[in-house]
């Protein structure tokens, strides 16, 4: 895996051994693309970060700061040392469960990703589903700012009364998900 563009662009980075399927070179190019200029300047917080190569694109195309979330120490560190690598500032990695974290978190973000594990089996935490429905994620994401979601194309998109979903694309098995707080 890579950062694909912005000042750190080409750069090789680490994938945590325990991150079982971060999101492709493909899925970001189509993404940043999305977003545009919305990146310049941004407040990021990466949810369920793994190798944390979303925040750390936005970072390297110009965004002012991410915090990237993961429960795993391995995680952590593997986005710690990314981020030396690639020389990147405003990088913020923090090991912590993604509720508690969002729970205690003041600040508020313009994008907002979230790529947890997909949910595959009956049983299995629909992460994605909880958090549109937690109450968590409206006061952290700014005026005119956007959730962007990936998940499995096997699933419908979730569905939130905070939210506005504004664009669904498939790429294989990912699907991208915008959305935006309902006005």
């Amino acid at each position: 895996m890579r950062i694909i563009a912005g000042k750190a662009g080409r750069i090789a980075i680490k994938v945590p051994s325990a991150v079982a399927r971060p999101t492709t070179d493909f899925v970001r190019q189509a993404v940043f693309s999305i977003l545009g200029e919305r990146v310049e300047n941004a407040r990021v917080l990466d949810l369920f970060a793994g190798s944390g190569a979303l925040g750390l694109e936005a970072l390297s195309r110009g965004a002012s700061f991410c915090s990237f979330v993961d429960e795993s120490r391995q995680a952590i560190n593997v986005i710690s040392e990314n981020l030396k690598k690639a020389k990147l500032d405003g990088g913020h990695p923090v090991k912590a469960e993604v509720v508690p974290f969002l729970k205690r978190d003041a600040a508020s973000y313009d994008l907002i990703f979230i790529d947890p594990p997909y949910w595959k089996y009956y049983g299995d935490t629909d992460h994605v589903t909880d958090l549109l429905k937690s109450g968590l994620l409206p006061p952290r994401l700014a005026t005119g700012g956007w959730l962007i979601v990936e998940v499995s194309s096997h699933l419908s998109s979730p569905v939130s009364e905070d939210f506005t979903l504004v664009a669904r694309r498939e790429y294989g098995n990912s699907t991208i998900l915008i959305y935006e707080a309902q006005k």
